[in-house]
């Protein structure tokens, strides 16, 4: 398994956080995808990632440790899964995103490895963040 965490604090309550981040078509755009689409517990992602396109279908957990938790029930990875937790401190809440995911070599091949992947995921969990920022801090 290959693993991306991501983590900044934010200045607000954690509530506030959750509660943008469970807005789940809003905050999976924020990612920079190309297309999503959320409804009935399922998130329908399409992608280019250089000259390959990404699809990808991921089922919406319950996950009590977690803001959101996802993972893929279609698409080119042979298990994909992110949550994002947030925590309570006295410096405000820390939100933390991982994704952990395992190649099918199959259908990935030489146009994809897990650096490629983790080097995208990482900027579209940045991205994910920084929108949480503007929405949560202003």
């Amino acid at each position: 398994m290959e693993e991306v965490t991501v983590t900044r604090r934010l200045d607000v309550p954690p509530e506030a956080v959750r509660d943008t981040i469970r807005d789940v078509g809003p905050f999976t755009e924020a990612a920079g995808f190309d297309e999503v689409t959320a409804e009935d517990g399922a998130i329908y992602i399409t992608n280019m990632v250089g000259i390959l396109t990404v699809e990808l279908t991921l089922t919406v957990l319950e996950d009590a440790d977690a803001a959101l938790a996802c993972e893929q029930r279609d698409g080119m990875f042979e298990s994909m899964r992110t949550t994002y937790e947030v925590a309570e401190t006295d410096d405000g809440s820390p939100v933390t995103a991982t994704t952990e995911f395992a190649l099918d070599v199959v259908l990935v091949g030489e146009v994809l490895d897990a650096t490629v992947i983790k080097r995208q995921r990482r900027k579209e969990l940045t991205a994910q963040f920084d929108w949480l920022e503007t929405v949560c801090v202003g």
